[in-house]
């Protein structure tokens, strides 16, 4: 008898016909004939048909197939034999013993007529009969290892930094508050302060792939409450252009892993191309980008100095037509939209040295120089009415011999979404959590 550790994947099966072999995995269908049944039984490399032909009354694989119900975890021991007319591969699996692991409930609470809310209901059944669900995670494990690999080669530091905050984060807006023991503490909206931290400890680049919480009442496609950032800071920089070049190099890196490895079922499955970008990539000023799209009839309400989706759309179009390429930085964002740790540009004091990047239309990051002159800093705290009593131990970083620095961060769930042509971050997220949702 084989044992049940010798399982063979689907996908190998054609380097055991004639053998009898052990295949685990789940029912996706049934059809029950008069003389003949077929099963097709999936795993997470494919599917393959189990042909069971009828033997009368004393038939117990007879018996256990008529009970099988669609999803139900099975083990089944059967010779692999080569035959033409199936069409999943040419292979059929002939059974000899059939073992239900868990038999699954009947009906199922979704089909492929259901809903997109009912079927973040039921994620794990949903993510398991749909193979484009299955090959997210995979490029995503692709386009993480991409970005380290990269990040590794160029000296990072791979940091994992507390998610627990004495005080918020950032500018202290939209976070999440939570008791903590005989006080208050909070989530943190990112790893910035620490990342910066970590600079003045003398950790040289450091590296973060870690979540993210943002207390948004946000429904839009491409906001989440939780999400996966990667963070980036890098130390004696130049300038900001540093931590652009950092970017697009790793970007494309990564991207070019994914082809490379997933390209072909991205195609398939997304009906997507993956482009691997070439570098550098274009770059404009916000001031030249906002002249760009009022010129072409771009009127947002109440005169933004900030772009709005439809301009970031544009603009967009607009590299692409231009220069033929898919990326773009736009630089230079005014200091009222952008936070007091941000460095100013000593030409253009009411600008600062930072950027977002656009994929598609689409924001994916946004970083910046960072100030590293503690007077400064309480200067532009200030200017912006803040409270520095509260930020003491962010601001003694910079009491103490602080390098120039710069960084970025990153929203992997944007990145999968533009990669794979997904409408919603919902689809690129295992659980989503937004504003109406907390479970599963």
């Amino acid at each position: 008898m084989i044992h049940p550790t010798s399982r063979v994947l689907i996908s190998d099966l054609r380097e055991h016909i004639g053998r009898t072999v052990s295949v685990s995995g789940w029912v996706n269908t049934l059809r029950l004939q008069r003389r003949m049944q077929f099963v097709l039984v999936r795993d997470h490399t494919g599917m393959a048909q189990v042909t069971h032909e009828r033997g009368g009354e004393a038939d117990l694989l007879e018996e256990q197939l008529e009970h099988l119900t669609p999803e139900s975890a099975v083990r089944i021991v059967g010779r692999v034999l080569d035959n033409s007319v199936v069409k999943l591969g040419g292979l059929e699996i002939v059974p000899e013993s059939i073992e239900v692991l868990n038999r699954a409930e009947t009906p199922l609470p979704i089909d492929e007529h259901t809903g997109p809310e009912q079927r973040l209901d039921w994620r794990f059944l949903d993510i398991r009969r749909r193979t484009t669900a299955r090959l997210l995670f995979a490029v995503q494990t692709t386009l993480e290892q991409g970005m380290r690999e990269y990040a590794y080669a160029q000296g990072c530091t791979e940091m994992h930094t507390p998610k627990l905050m004495g005080t918020a984060s950032e500018s202290g807006a939209e976070v999440f508050e939570l008791g903590y023991f005989d006080r208050s503490a909070f989530l943190a909206q990112s790893p910035q302060f620490y990342k910066q931290m970590a600079i003045a400890a003398g950790i040289d680049r450091v590296f973060e792939v870690g979540p993210v919480f943002r207390a948004e009442p946000s429904f839009t496609s491409r906001h989440a409450t939780e999400f996966t950032g990667v963070d980036l800071e890098l130390a004696w920089i130049a300038d900001v252009g540093d931590v652009m070049v950092f970017e697009e190099r790793m970007l494309a890196h990564a991207v070019a892993k994914v082809a490379e490895l997933h390209g072909e079922a991205i195609r398939e499955h997304f009906g997507v191309e993956v482009v691997v970008p070439e570098t550098p990539f274009p770059r404009i000023t916000m001031a030249d980008a906002q002249e760009v799209l009022r010129a072409g009839g771009w009127d947002p309400e109440g005169g933004k100095e900030d772009l709005d989706p439809d301009g970031e759309r544009r603009i967009a179009a607009y590299i692409k037509e231009h220069t033929g390429h898919e990326f773009v930085f736009i630089t230079h964002y005014p200091t009222g939209i952008r936070p007091f740790y941000h460095m100013r540009s000593a030409e253009h004091p009411d600008t600062t040295l930072s950027f977002d990047l656009l994929w598609k239309g689409l924001e994916i990051t946004t970083g910046a120089q960072r100030e590293h002159r503690y007077d400064v800093l309480l200067k532009q705290a200030a200017d912006k009415g803040m409270n520095t009593e509260q930020m003491r131990d962010y601001l003694n970083v910079f009491r103490y011999g602080c390098p120039p620095h710069g960084g970025l961060g990153m929203g992997l769930g944007r990145v999968l979404m533009v990669m794979l042509g997904l409408d919603s971050i919902r689809e690129a997220t295992f659980l989503f959590r937004g504003p109406n949702r907390l479970t599963p």
